[in-house]
């Protein structure tokens, strides 16, 4: 299942919804909530260690974060990279 998360803060009860081998991306204002020094930080982390958890790179650009600012292991994706996991993820949920 694909995850596309929006919000923020971000919930961490939506975090416990994403199930092992699920994936993840932030998108716009949720973008905040996966900074190195973030509150959600090490639970990140520990998603990281069954799920695939992205960042919309265009997203980033306009709120100024760079990729070393996020938690090690999210990877930025562009508009293109996001359109290959919708059609690789037949189930999505919006958050």
């Amino acid at each position: 299942m694909l995850h596309l998360i929006f919000r923020s803060p971000i919930d961490p009860a939506i975090l416990d919804r994403i199930d092992s081998g699920d994936v993840a991306v932030f998108l716009e204002s949720a973008v905040l909530g996966v900074l190195q020094k973030g509150r959600l930080a090490d639970v990140l982390i520990a998603k990281l260690n069954c799920n695939r958890l992205y960042v919309l790179s265009e997203d980033m650009a306009v709120r100024g974060i760079l990729v070393p600012e996020l938690v090690t292991g999210l990877e930025a994706i562009d508009y293109s990279g996001l359109v290959k996991l919708t059609v690789e993820n037949p189930l999505i949920t919006s958050w």
